[in-house]
């Protein structure tokens, strides 16, 4: 066993350094010796033969349980040497990944009732769990980093400041938020642009949240938030928003996605999709993020998403790549995490705290280590709604900034 461990690990891990001690005690280093050295240890044979049998997976589980454990550097440290090898995946698990590319369809099957039984298993976690690491206004998604010294509150609305301006939103306006979270930028649309929500979420837990703070924000007759799927909304919209729901979505149902978009907006009105994004081809979702983060999610490469946006119709006017904000954001979540991780534990227990730093890091070395990046998309139904240049998202910004210093401080989230 420990000869075909070292073996299979050597092959794979050839840059940076890694030493390894198995569970009989014997210990052997994999790279080329370069970085910041860490060290981990099998405490098992059980967890040995599980990263052999299927490492994308085994290894988030066997971390979880403790059988293995990191007694040089952190998790993170060592998924950043992992996740930065030639090879995206060990060879001896190409074959399960392909086998996971050919049913993926199946895993995004994303019909109403499973949608909803997928949002419910993260968005309905425990509230206090997300205030251990989340923003004020509870933002979960790319921030938007406008100096390398922000502060993730700060980015975070910068964040909502720049989608408000790509969507030149005026008075009144009708906006339809798919996947609203906890209402933050529905909030924001509706006080600082003075437009008239509509926030959908299939997350009871976001629900009852974004109502409570449109009523104590007194904003409850600007912004509605409801629980409904984005393919039953009624009605039109002069400006359509959707943050981070996009990767629930499902390959299967882009089609729908966008042809149901369609049908809301009006003939002069804005869209802007900001979705987590692959900077390379098709891929299938990691087999531990989708049994245990987001099941029936997956980050879409562009080449899947720009032909049913053609398909429906629609316009494409815009593209922005925001390459490192999202690891950025994702580091400020995981700092803020392990400073508060002792309260994780006391929320859940152990191994859901362990579940969660892997979660984190893992999703930050995504970013910063392979091709992941985020994607705002800004959607028309015919030419001439938008300006010619990009000159009137900064005019929109500076307007916007400067009703943010004369508003109500911001409102702190329970448990911040």
């Amino acid at each position: 066993m420990d000869r075909l461990l070292r073996s299979l690990l050597s092959g794979f891990i050839c840059r940076g350094s890694i030493s390894f001690t198995t569970a009989s005690g014997t210990s052997f280093s994999c790279g080329d010796g370069t970085g910041v050295p860490v060290a981990a240890r099998f405490l098992t044979r059980e967890a040995e033969r599980r990263i052999l049998a299927n490492p994308e997976l085994a290894l988030g589980e066997v971390y979880m349980d403790g059988s293995f454990v990191v007694e040089r550097g952190s998790i993170a440290d060592l998924l950043s040497i992992v996740m930065s090898q030639p090879a995206a995946v060990p060879d001896w698990a190409k074959t399960q990944w392909w086998l996971r590319y050919l049913v993926r369809h199946l895993h995004q099957l994303n019909i109403r009732a499973r949608a909803r039984r997928n949002v419910a298993h993260h968005y309905d976690l425990d509230g206090r769990l997300y205030s251990l690491f989340l923003d004020a206004d509870r933002q979960y998604s790319c921030a938007y980093f406008e100096t390398p010294d922000a502060t993730l509150d700060d980015a975070q609305l910068a964040k909502k400041r720049h989608l408000a301006a790509k969507l030149l939103i005026r008075r009144r306006h009708r906006i339809l938020d798919i996947g609203c979270g906890w209402g933050g930028l529905g909030l924001y649309l509706a006080e600082m642009c003075d437009a008239d929500v509509t926030g959908v979420t299939l997350s009871a837990e976001q629900l009852q949240v974004a109502e409570a703070r449109a009523a104590e924000r007194h904003l409850s007759h600007a912004a509605r938030f409801l629980l409904q799927d984005y393919r039953d909304v009624p009605g039109t919209f002069e400006r359509i928003i959707s943050v981070g729901m996009f990767e629930h979505v499902g390959v299967a149902f882009y089609d729908t996605f966008f042809r149901r978009c369609a049908e809301l907006l009006a003939d002069d009105g804005v869209m802007l999709l900001h979705s987590i994004g692959r900077s390379e081809g098709p891929d299938a979702t990691n087999p531990w993020i989708a049994k245990y983060i987001f099941p029936g999610g997956y980050v879409p490469a562009l080449s899947e998403v720009l032909p049913a946006i053609e398909r429906a119709g629609l316009l494409v006017c815009d593209i922005e790549i925001l390459r490192l904000h999202y690891a950025e954001t994702l580091k400020a979540w995981r700092e803020r995490f392990m400073a508060r991780r002792d309260e994780a534990v006391q929320l859940y227990d152990e191994r859901f705290a362990r579940m969660w730093e892997f979660y984190l890091a893992a999703a930050e070395m995504g970013f910063r280590k392979q091709n992941l990046m985020n994607v705002q998309i800004q959607l028309t139904k015919r030419q001439g709604v938008v300006p010619m240049t990009r000159d009137y998202v900064h005019r929109e910004e500076t307007r916007l900034r400067a009703r943010e210093r004369g508003s109500r401080p911001a409102l702190q989230m329970a448990g911040e």
